[in-house]
């Protein structure tokens, strides 16, 4: 009736036999975190390991695009009056990120688009969206500058873009947020020439894209959009 045979209790697995094939998997846990999850994830590389196979650069890189755009975002926030009320904890970097993204904003904020981006019909106060809208922006980094360009978008809306960076590479961040803290990193990179794809949105909000150019030199970044968007506007 059956086509296997009931195992003899002699072939049954010992518990002392089970205790030691659970503690060897928990040590094997132990150390795939300090060597592969950790520094992967956060940039932490406690054994060197990290180090030697690449994970930690990888995620320094996380860590650094993360805190770059969590910066711009905290900036943008209403909560915040003035940029020069910043924490002594977050250190030199956050402040350094900070107060370049403020004066960023001052020197720069006229988003550089054409008249027909800010004409689009005005309905019970809000922009009406836009589908089948297409946009091209340029902008220019100095080294360490940062910049940051959105789409205003509604959820489930999608669009085409393509990106490319002329003079060298630029770190990247592709987020969203909106409103009630809502927020969401669709994809990042570190020392990239361009990048191609759809976006579709999460949630209702500001959705694009931050750039930052940790070259020795200016560097030029040209993005084409189109697709279904209330508005496009350079926040930074």
């Amino acid at each position: 009736m059956y086509n296997t045979d009931i195992p003899s209790r002699a072939a049954l697995p010992t518990p002392k036999q089970l205790h030691r094939s659970t503690f060897l998997a928990a040590c094997v846990a132990v150390v795939l975190l300090f060597t592969a999850y950790l520094p992967a994830e956060y940039g932490i590389d406690p054994t060197g390991i990290g180090g030697l196979t690449g994970l930690t650069e990888m995620g320094e890189i996380k860590t650094q695009l993360y805190k770059e755009a969590e910066a711009d975002r905290l900036k943008e926030s209403p909560m915040i009056s003035t940029p020069e009320r910043r924490s002594s904890v977050a250190g030199f970097t956050f402040a350094q990120l900070f107060i370049g993204s403020a004066a960023a904003h001052e020197a720069g904020h006229g988003n550089g688009m054409d008249a027909a981006a800010h004409g689009d019909a005005m309905q019970g106060g809000e922009r009406m969206m836009a589908a089948g809208r297409k946009d091209e922006m340029s902008l220019t980094l100095k080294p360490g500058q940062g910049a940051e360009i959105k789409l205003r978008m509604k959820k489930g809306a999608k669009a085409t873009y393509s990106w490319s960076v002329t003079g060298g590479t630029a770190n990247y961040d592709m987020h969203g947020d909106g409103p009630g803290g809502a927020a969401k990193s669709y994809k990042r990179g570190r020392s990239v020439g361009g990048d191609e794809g759809v976006l579709e949105a999460a949630f209702n909000g500001n959705h694009g894209w931050f750039w930052r150019n940790r070259t020795r030199k200016p560097v030029t970044v040209k993005l084409w959009v189109n697709g279904d968007y209330a508005d496009i506007k350079r926040m930074m």
